[in-house]
């Protein structure tokens, strides 16, 4: 017997969503929706420490063009 102990609660749903058999259409949507909610936390967290950091546009594009990238 398989000890699913030590899955996160995430796995665990994706282990019943993906017995499912998805039809490639489906799976294509459901990585959509995946990579959206990703981009979505990455775009808060980098709106979060912008406003922390108090950055403007021009600090932006200083970065941007600054050597040390």
């Amino acid at each position: 017997m398989t000890d699913f102990s030590s899955l996160s609660n995430v796995q665990l749903e994706l282990m019943k969503l993906y017995s499912t058999n998805l039809s490639e259409k489906d799976m294509f949507e459901l990585k959509d929706v995946l990579s959206g909610f990703y981009a979505k936390k990455a775009i808060e967290l980098a709106d979060s420490v912008w406003n922390e950091k108090d950055f403007t546009d021009e600090d932006m594009k200083s970065l941007l063009n600054s050597d040390d990238q």
